[in-house]
């Protein structure tokens, strides 16, 4: 009886735990729709790639254009390396900062503070370790809490 029990238990914590896997934060099924609703006018095809950005910042932001980031591996670099914690600095609401400030792209997640807060909440799940370090600062460490799944 005790044998059954203990069966059962462990089959019942493999499915939450499937479950749980499945029910996981990803770039296809949760990232990719918020980007493309709010941020690819900005930062979609037409947008410059990192280097050609940084060449003439001040042009192509008065074009309405920010770094490319229309695709995962455009987006993981302004995460991981070699724009370390550019996202997350830029999309924080002011909870993580000292002044309590929210980056400037804060704003665009949303049109309402609900919406804001909702899509900042599948970036925080998506990334895992919200750090606004830069590749500088960063820990091995944090590096690695971040999860960022496609």
């Amino acid at each position: 009886m005790k044998r059954i029990a203990v069966m059962m238990l462990g089959l019942a914590l493999v499915l939450i735990s499937a479950g749980a896997y499945a029910e996981s934060t990803g770039y296809s099924a949760h990232l990719k729709p918020i980007i493309d609703a709010k941020c690819s006018s900005c930062h979609g095809a037409e947008a410059p790639e990192l280097p050609e950005f940084k060449k003439d910042k001040k042009k192509h932001i008065e074009m309405l254009r920010g770094p490319k980031m229309d695709s995962y591996l455009h987006l993981i670099g302004f995460v991981g390396w070699p724009d370390t914690g550019a996202v997350m600095r830029r999309l924080d609401d002011g909870m993580n900062t000292k002044d309590g400030k929210p980056g400037n792209m804060y704003q665009y997640l949303g049109s309402t503070e609900e919406e804001r807060q909702q899509n900042l909440r599948i970036f925080k799940e998506w990334i895992g370790n919200w750090t606004l370090k830069r590749w500088k600062d960063i820990t091995k460490e944090e590096l690695d809490g971040i999860k960022a799944k496609y």
